[in-house]
């Protein structure tokens, strides 16, 4: 009977597990965790903070006893030190110290991402938290059911700091986000994310930008953050969301190769250099299907997909992971921002010859009730017309994410922007009109490009 093993056991991990127990049921599976948390959401952490998912075991996609009842055997609380490639051996130790050789036939790692931590001196006092696991967020909800605090700095202003200082506004909590580049959400344009600002600060979040934060001070039981210009802001409690960086150091001692980004170096099949062995999810490269290239892109849609195509190669499939397009949603109190493709300055470093045009528009018909507006920014390639990418934001109930998936779709398949107004697409006036603001947007950016040509 073949081995498998699998290093890690979130997205990519348990996407890996489940579809080579479906190529061959007759292999054996072992998933090694380091914690006992399998297959556990990560990007529902800040919901359970804030209490709108009030148990942290609905996170668990599925429980321990369903995964075992997939045929797939699971290693809590053990982590692997050593993969010798040439004897096809993990040694593994379990919270106790104790060793133990596994054999296997082949092996796949998802060891995923680790929070990156800046160089922010007092970065390990009391009351500052990181937030990318289950134990991390099983520690900062008692400290913040045991402390009450009464306000929260977040340092950092990407899609963790965005629902951060959701989840405790949520809480009653006065919440400061300092960010260090110009603007927040730097994965958006300066002129969308200057809206999602604007959202922060009608629901009482004070944003801060182009900021760097060096320091982090504790005086009399509060905390300070102190910016590079000496700004100081005084808080009960500060949360780095400063981002995530491949976990490789296990791959990299292996001798599996390491790209320029940090991450596993990997092929279509998600196979690495080392025979046998398997890479995926956030500690992998990504292949993006405009740029055509590899990059890295931690997304936990993409390390679903990635696993999967592990795991059925290594059940003996000849899988290929289609690629990424960077397709990204996050929702901040009733707004909803969302992006896909590339944008104006992405396309232009690619060689493209970007077009790129705003507009404003109703998401259903004006004259039912409840009517928004959304935000579109799309962009096009001048030279041959196809749709690039789309960023856009509005209002929670305004179908954001599904827009975004239509032109998600379209990208996938190559469209121009004639190609998306031609696509049949619903109508009825609580939801959209005859023309889907997609298709609008998409004929407005054709007027501006003859009106140019």
């Amino acid at each position: 009977m073949k081995s498998l093993l699998i290093v890690g056991g979130s997205d990519a991990g348990i996407s890996a597990a489940l579809r080579a127990k479906e190529i061959d049921p007759a292999v054996a599976v072992t998933m090694i965790l380091a914690d006992r948390f399998p297959n556990f959401s990560i990007c529902g952490l800040p919901f359970y903070i804030s209490g709108e998912t009030p148990d942290w075991q609905q996170l668990a996609h599925r429980t321990i006893a369903e995964i075992e009842e997939k045929g797939v055997g699971l290693m809590l609380g053990h982590s692997v030190d050593v993969i010798d490639p040439v004897k096809h051996t993990c040694l593994v130790r379990d919270q106790d110290g104790n060793m133990l050789s596994l054999k296997y036939d082949k092996l796949v790692i998802g060891t995923g991402a680790v929070s990156t931590r800046p160089s922010i001196e007092g970065i390990d006092l009391p009351g500052v938290f990181l937030l990318r696991w289950m134990e991390d967020s099983i520690v900062l909800k008692k400290y913040l059911n045991e402390k009450a605090p009464a306000t929260a700095v977040v340092v950092g202003g990407g899609y963790i700091g965005m629902e951060m200082a959701d989840a405790f506004t949520h809480l009653g909590i006065q919440v400061t986000m300092i960010e260090y580049a110009d603007h927040v959400l730097t994965t958006l344009d300066p002129e969308m994310s200057n809206l999602v600002k604007d959202h922060l600060e009608k629901h009482g979040v004070r944003v801060i930008t182009g900021m760097p934060v060096h320091a982090i001070e504790q005086h009399d039981g509060q905390l300070s953050v102190i910016g590079s210009d000496g700004l100081t802001t005084q808080s009960d409690i500060v949360l780095v969301a400063a981002g995530a960086r491949p976990n490789v150091s296990l791959a990299k001692s292996s001798g599996v190769n390491i790209g320029q980004f940090g991450a596993v170096c990997v092929n279509r099949k998600m196979e690495t250099n080392v025979e046998d062995v398997y890479a995926a999810g956030d500690c992998a490269e990504t292949w993006h299907l405009i740029l055509g290239k590899y990059v890295y892109m931690p997304l936990g849609t993409t390390a679903h997909k990635q696993g999967r195509v592990a795991g059925e190669n290594a059940a003996g499939g000849a899988a290929l992971f289609k690629g990424s397009l960077g397709t990204q949603v996050v929702k901040i109190f009733d707004l909803v921002a969302a992006r896909t493709g590339l944008r104006d300055n992405e396309a232009k470093a690619a060689g493209f010859h970007p077009l790129t045009v705003d507009v404003e528009l109703w998401d259903h018909k004006a004259y039912y009730p409840g009517a928004k507006l959304i935000h579109i920014r799309i962009t096009g390639d001048r030279s041959t017309q196809k749709l690039l990418g789309v960023q856009i934001i509005g209002h929670h109930g305004s179908e954001i994410s599904k827009r975004v998936d239509v032109i998600a779709a379209a990208l996938f398949n190559d469209m121009k922007m004639d190609e998306l107004s031609d696509l049949d697409l619903t109508y009825t006036p609580p939801l959209s009109s005859p023309w889907d603001p997609l298709q609008l947007a998409s004929q407005e950016w054709l007027r501006k490009f003859h009106a140019h040509s």
